[in-house]
């Protein structure tokens, strides 16, 4: 019976360590494992000869919980990302480890406070002698008492093992004595009891001595220690109040110091210095709000922000000082956001006719079983755009649709054009491209693939000022062209072609192509490229999406660069999920803002004050700090409309692409008879209909390639009449028999018979099906 003393745990100083069962998965159940508890942190190995070179996984106690199952059974988690599942081989193992992780975890948040009360404090500034013999006197009473305390926890624990120890072998004797009879070895039976029964009071007396003489010392020490806590509480607010005032002086006198130098007597406003010296007492009213600090916070991006000095703040640069005019955001461009919604220029000032009410709900999703297997088992290492997909994966919009919803947050370019520094334009134009995959989070259906010449036009003039368009130019590889104008200034156009790999846990999908965005005031003109997408648990498990990679968004005009990261999900992270962080820096290189946030809630920009180069990393590089003023929202995600679980996950915009509309192409994604029945909830029908479509266009495609090879050796005429005839059976491939045909089936027809140019009339030239990316 080695087994149970081999389990046992042996403290090592600081370190505990012993074998526990962890449990794996449901196949492999509970496997022995070697833990070892030190400084603060949890880690097991397969064997005790792993120790040295390979560590199987590493819990920080400071951050965990504990808690107890049963007698042999405990959980430590660590905010969900880690959860350990532990079994002992007894009650009395389960007890000494639950106290040797209850006192590292004590440990680790007493050392993880202490550490942040020192950052706060100068470790540089020698103490009088006072002060520092005061301070080695408290640190050595502190010790001591620790000291003491500790001991009084080892002799609860050496307790608690006695306790345990007789305990057992009491139970075990009356056992033994239920099971023998009246005889000789009765008396010696129950003198054996008795004498076990005895030393189990014995022990039980000691324990409870032992836990009052702790809970008497505590106590006694608590009082003291709190009575130190708020004497160095208040100590530290009178500091800081002292800081305070110290740097309100700096503050002022730099201010007057500049007033002084930069203007001269005669270039003065006189207006300006009355309203300043006026303002100066409302100035340090509210310099609070100002000098709010922040946590220097660790990005994978490669570099540290921290906040700025109180010099660096806003109200210390005025416009005389030329500060905000060169690094940043001036009161004039932040009135320039505020009016945008009232600005008397802008069209919906001007607008009479009332704005039409677009609808808020759909038909709910069904719930369809599917055998998801059968159908992806013969599609691993496939392109996605090749496998035949059920509707049951789709959801009710086209892949024209998606791209259309990337103008959701339309507001942020309106804010862009408004802009008169470019570096802040770029701020927005990068949240822009951020804000875009905000829709994403929840959708993991797969959109319609388009036919080729199909299109989207989405018509919002009147609502938000902006006209967008698109088009399908190419089947395989697919392609999508993207035009977007808006009369507030901006324009925005994309050509996005996707390539996807189908992994067999993951789906990872590619989008190749840029994307420009032109501003008509500045003349501006940027372009950037977007992330991978990747879509988890394909096979078990619940469908989610990530995002990663990086985007550079460029000015070709000014040359700034904002260089963005999108960090992919890890569960070892200690950082928030979904986390993007971006530098905004001018062509020479020099960092201007520091963006920071989430692609699915919101982004945030802070103003650079001073960089320089710091401490290497975890991975050797040397990370750059940045001193930054306090951040100011960009971008928010908008909330998802009631019921939007029901309703495919889709935002307020989506929820009104595929409302019908006067005037559209026959072409339009609106009309697709396939994706109409998928949204009315008769997915059946949606299915026979998607597949005759598309096994029209595979027909479409063979002839079109042997006619291709025909019209090589016709003349010129032939050919552009087959052109025509190709153009023809495209638009066809919308003409349906079902109970959802509308007028564009006639439409459709009659067109197929018309030329080219008279059927694409309504299309601007870039859009036509001649124009390839």
């Amino acid at each position: 019976m080695s087994e149970p003393k081999a389990l046992t745990p042996t403290p090592a100083g600081d370190t505990y360590k012993g074998w526990l069962f962890k449990w794996t998965n449901y196949i492999k159940g509970y496997q022995r494992r070697w833990f070892v508890l030190s400084n603060g942190l949890l880690s097991y190995y397969r064997t005790q000869a792993e120790m040295g070179h390979t560590c199987r996984g590493t819990i920080n106690l400071a951050t965990a919980n504990i808690a107890v199952e049963d007698s042999c059974n405990f959980v430590i988690s660590n905010g969900g990302a880690q959860t350990y599942h532990l079994k002992a081989s007894s009650e009395v193992e389960r007890q000494r480890w639950i106290t040797a992780l209850e006192l590292a975890k004590a440990k680790a948040v007493r050392n993880q406070a202490e550490s942040d009360d020192s950052g706060d404090e100068c470790p540089t500034s020698p103490p009088t002698s006072g002060q520092g013999g005061g301070a080695r006197n408290s640190n050595s009473e502190v010790q001591s008492t620790l000291r003491t305390l500790g001991s009084k926890v080892e002799d609860l624990s050496t307790c608690n093992d006695l306790i345990a120890k007789h305990g057992s072998a009491l139970q075990r004797s009356l056992s033994e004595l239920e099971g023998v009879r009246l005889g000789g070895d009765t008396d010696g039976k129950i003198r054996q009891v008795t004498e076990r029964a005895t030393l189990f009071r014995i022990t039980s007396n000691a324990m409870i001595n032992a836990c009052r003489d702790f809970l008497s010392l505590a106590q006694a020490h608590s009082k003291r220690w709190q009575k130190a806590l708020h004497s160095e509480r208040d100590q530290r607010i009178r500091l800081e109040e002292t800081l305070e005032q110290l740097a309100k002086q700096h503050n002022h006198l730099e201010r007057a110091f500049r007033g002084a130098t930069v203007l001269p007597l005669s270039q003065s406003n006189p207006a300006l210095d009355s309203k300043s010296s006026g303002s100066v007492k409302g100035d340090a009213s509210d310099e609070d709000d100002e000098n709010e600090f922040f946590d220097a916070m660790e990005d994978p991006a490669g570099f540290i922000t921290v906040p700025a000095d109180p010099k660096y703040h806003r109200r210390s640069g005025s416009n005389v000082s030329g500060l905000s005019t060169e690094t940043g955001i001036d009161d004039q461009s932040l009135c320039d956001e505020q009016s945008l919604g009232s600005n008397p220029e802008s069209p919906q000032s001007l607008e009479v006719e009332p704005v039409r009410k677009r609808r808020t709900k759909i038909p709910d999703k069904p719930n369809y079983s599917l055998n998801l297997w059968s159908i992806m088992k013969n599609c691993i290492g496939k392109e996605l755009s090749k496998i035949p997909m059920p509707v049951n994966f789709n959801e009710p919009i086209s892949m024209l649709q998606r791209l259309s919803e990337d103008l959701e947050y339309y507001e942020l370019l309106d804010k862009a054009a408004k802009c008169q520094s470019s570096l802040e334009q770029l701020c927005y134009v990068a949240a822009f491209t951020v804000s875009s995959y905000s829709t994403t989070v929840h959708r993991t259906g797969k959109p319609f693939n388009p036919l080729l010449g199909e299109t989207y036009e989405l018509d919002r003039l009147r609502e938000s000022g902006y006209r967008s368009l698109c088009e399908q130019v190419s089947h395989h590889p697919p392609a999508a062209a993207h035009h977007a104008i808006s009369e507030r200034g901006w324009t925005l156009r994309q050509e996005i072609s996707l390539a996807s790999k189908f992994r067999g846990k993951y789906l990872s999908i590619m989008p190749l192509g840029s994307i420009q965005c032109m501003f008509e005031k500045s003349n501006n003109h940027y372009s950037w490229k977007k992330v991978t997408t990747t879509v988890h648990n394909i096979i078990v498990g619940k469908l989610w999406i990530d995002q990663s990679g990086e985007i550079d968004v460029v000015n070709h005009q000014t040359g700034d660069r904002c260089h963005l990261k999108f960090a992919p999900y890890s569960y070892f992270s200690r950082d928030v999920a979904r986390k993007v962080t971006g530098v905004v820096a001018d062509k020479e290189g020099k960092a201007h803002y520091v963006l920071s946030g989430t692609w699915d809630e919101k982004m945030e920009f802070s103003r650079v004050m001073q960089s320089n180069k710091g401490e290497n990393g975890t991975e050797g590089k040397q990370k750059t700090v940045y001193q930054t003023l306090k951040a100011k929202e960009l971008w928010k995600k908008n909330p998802l409309p009631e019921g939007a679980e029901t309703m495919y996950y889709f935002s307020s915009l989506a929820l009104t692409l595929n409302e019908p509309e006067e005037g559209v192409a026959p072409t339009d994604s609106r009309r697709r008879p396939d994706q109409q029945l998928m949204e009315a909830g008769r997915w059946d029908e949606a299915n026979a209909e998607k597949q005759r479509l598309e096994e029209k266009q595979r027909s479409v495609r063979r002839e079109r390639e042997r006619e291709a090879q025909q019209a090589a050796t016709l003349p010129e005429e032939g050919a552009e009449g087959v052109e025509v005839a190709e153009d023809a059976v495209i638009e066809d491939s919308f003409i349906t028999d079902s109970p959802l045909k509308t007028d564009a089936v006639e439409i459709g027809t009659e067109a197929s018979q018309a030329s080219d140019e008279s059927k694409y009339h309504k299309l601007p030239p870039f859009l036509r099906p001649s124009v390839s990316l």
